[in-house]
């Protein structure tokens, strides 16, 4: 049996129905994390679209990861935070915001980044991107073989990131993927039947 869970993340315009389809996803079968990425934003207003979504994610025990900003986590009493390479350190971000905060580093397709992260006390990495994004750019492409070296070396779960669909998710989660961090193929379709489809994809890749 895989223990592989979904982690959803927002798309950048999470205002109007938004928190509808936040609660439609949440409802649909179970989802681990949901992260918080907007762009541009002061913190006055990223907190002002926030605060209806993680009070939805509080309410189903889903863990709330604001992307970037160890600012507004704190302001948002947020479960964790999710740091690029240039978004500040592991250090800085677990004096912030206490020792129970959820802490992600983004890896790219780094082993030795991966390990970095890891030996300065994050609580997970993600790597990627596996397939080609259509939400985020990216010049590093990562294999299946780094999933599976990471289950090998590391004890801290890994987050595989970039282009995942219900229809191409498998062989990630068959590779040691703890989390699959999800976005396009979600916000745009139907996201509670995106979350039933993966669902059924990840229980039939580790059965």
């Amino acid at each position: 049996m895989t223990d592989c869970q979904l982690y959803l993340i927002s798309p950048t315009d999470v205002s109007g129905g938004f928190p509808e389809r936040l609660v439609r996803a949440l409802d649909a079968a179970p989802v681990a994390a949901f992260q918080f990425r907007v762009k541009g934003l002061d913190d006055h207003a990223a907190a002002r679209l926030a605060e209806p979504l993680l009070e939805i994610c509080a309410a189903r025990d889903v863990t709330f990861i604001v992307n970037d900003s160890i600012s507004l986590a704190k302001r948002l009493g947020a479960d964790g935070v999710h740091l690029g390479q240039t978004d500040g350190s592991v250090a800085e971000a677990r004096e912030v915001l206490g020792r129970e905060a959820q802490i992600g580093v983004t890896c790219h397709a780094s082993r030795h980044l991966g390990i970095e992260a890891g030996e300065t006390g994050a609580d997970y990495v993600a790597f990627g991107a596996f397939f080609p994004s259509t939400t985020k750019d990216s010049e590093h492409k990562a294999e299946l073989e780094l999933l599976e070296w990471w289950q090998l070396v590391m004890e801290i779960p890994c987050v595989a990131i970039g282009g995942i669909t219900p229809e191409n998710c498998g062989p990630l989660v068959a590779a040691g993927a703890d989390f699959l961090a999800v976005s396009a193929a979600l916000w745009n379709g139907d996201e509670a039947q995106a979350v039933r489809d993966f669902a059924a994809r990840i229980a039939a890749a580790g059965a």
